[in-house]
């Protein structure tokens, strides 16, 4: 072995993990703040406020788990309805690479769950700690009765404000007025309970703990947005042209001034990297960290604004527009995912407008092929499961034809309450003389009494016996 190769082998070690560095982002004001903070409370309204809202009696939004059913605003959906889930995942993806696409990361920015409740967490950790230099002092400084005392309060904003956050969202799974109800009996169930306190564990470890690691590390979207970016796809970016080279610079330095010792637009005052919640230099070019938040380019425009050059030093772009060639909306990809959107959109539309709210299933005796009756007859016997997915009661009509000669027994009318599911044996009898074969083609038709528009049919067989020669 050389003594190049030994020095190696016994050089310093190296850790395989670099530590994490806390980021501690500075408030910020701006165009882009302001839409921020509207998207935060109008997508937080949504979350808190949909439980409390109620439809025709009943909450609007309820995922009933042990009864298996799905109410959203008047239409009651049953695990038979899974075809209407698969359609929303696949509009979804559609739309965060069709939006992607075009704008970049907006999702991440301005509406991912991440995004939304760590800005809020933020806010409150300002709230108890103060803005950035504060917030550094005090984690730099020896525990002591102010540093408890700003901590403690912190943490317990996060965590009431967690509880509250996991408290709504097992009240999507159960009547939220009940789950209030048994929270201040203290009287909830397991499930109930665990629920409760994981999601306001997970909410308060992702948003107040973890924050800027959960898109670095966890989020796979920043890892496979890139195979949707292209050249003409918006992205937040330095000029690096305009900015370089940077240096500090008098507020009242002519521009020929500065221009004459090489220096450009950007003074390195690192407003853009302070007020960054993932802690990257948008100078340093495009990174998978950048969310696309827009807080730098708001912290750039104010410093500009106040050296009096122009703003956009730091600004939404395209890298076929900072190139000086012609931004192309209408493209492959736009046009693929948008037409791929748009489809499926107009299916589950057209797919929930057609829907009956009524299903029925029709469940052969399987203990006996068929019955012969004292009179001779052949009989076979079914079980209608009739499920009602309207939101009100309603009296079906049952007929059973396919055949001139067959004779029904089993009611004639059956009454279903909303989003209710009944079952009622039937019987079919025919001669065996008037049967053309082993099997025959019978039709079970249902129609509501009160809404003719509400109606199915349904085919089954009638099997007999071999008929031999």
């Amino acid at each position: 072995m050389s003594e190049q190769q030994d020095t190696y082998v016994v050089g310093d070690e190296q850790d395989l993990y670099e530590k994490r560095k806390k980021v501690f982002s500075k408030s910020v004001s701006g165009r882009f703040n302001n839409l921020r903070v509207l998207s935060v409370w109008l997508l937080l309204g949504l979350y808190y406020g949909l439980p409390w809202l109620s439809w025709n009696g009943q909450q609007a939004v309820l995922f009933d788990l042990p009864a298996r059913k799905f109410h959203l605003f008047g239409l009651t959906f049953f695990p038979q309805d899974f075809i209407f889930l698969t359609l929303l995942l696949i509009i979804a993806a559609m739309a965060l690479f069709f939006f992607t696409t075009v704008a970049g990361r907006l999702w991440c920015g301005y509406a991912c769950p991440q995004t939304v409740w760590t800005e809020v967490f933020i806010w409150m950790e300002r709230l108890a700690e103060g803005d950035r230099n504060k917030q550094l002092k005090l984690d730099k400084q020896p525990w002591n009765f102010e540093k408890i005392r700003k901590r403690l309060f912190k943490h317990t904003l996060w965590i009431v404000f967690a509880l509250f956050t996991g408290y709504t969202f097992v009240g999507y799974f159960t009547p939220i007025t009940e789950l209030t109800d048994k929270i201040l009996t203290l009287s909830t169930g397991p499930w109930e309970t665990f629920w409760v306190l994981f999601y306001s564990f997970a909410t308060w470890g992702n948003a107040g703990m973890l924050r800027e690691q959960v898109c670095i590390y966890m989020c796979p979207y920043a890892r496979f947005q890139s195979s949707m970016f292209d050249k003409d796809t918006l992205i937040i970016a330095y000029d690096e042209e305009r900015g370089e080279d940077r240096g500090p610079r008098k507020k009242d330095m002519p521009k020929e001034e500065y221009e004459a010792k090489g220096l450009g637009d950007c003074i390195d005052c690192l407003q853009c990297v302070h007020v960054c919640p993932t802690g990257i230099d948008i100078r340093d070019g495009l990174q998978y960290e950048c969310i696309a938040c827009a807080a730098c380019i708001d912290a750039c425009d104010e410093v500009m604004d106040k050296m009096g050059y122009e703003p956009g030093l730091i600004r939404y772009t395209t890298e076929n527009r900072d190139n000086g060639k012609e931004v192309k909306l209408i493209r492959g990809k736009t046009i693929g995912y948008g037409a791929v959107l748009l489809l499926m959109s107009l299916i589950f539309v057209l797919a929930v407008w057609l829907r009956t709210p009524l299903e029925l299933d029709i469940i052969k005796d399987r203990n006996r092929l068929y019955l012969t009756t004292a009179e001779g007859f052949i009989e076979n016997i079914y079980n209608l499961r009739i499920v009602n997915k309207d939101q009100a009661e309603h009296t079906f009509t049952i007929e059973i034809t396919g055949h001139s000669e067959l004779v029904y027994q089993g009611p004639k009318t059956v009454t279903v309450a909303a989003g209710a599911a009944m079952t009622v044996p039937v019987r079919v009898s025919i001669d065996p003389f008037n049967l053309t074969g082993t099997t025959e083609k019978l039709t079970v038709r249902m129609q509501s009494v009160d809404d003719e528009s509400i109606a199915i049919n349904q085919s089954t067989n009638f099997i007999g016996p071999v008929k031999r020669r």
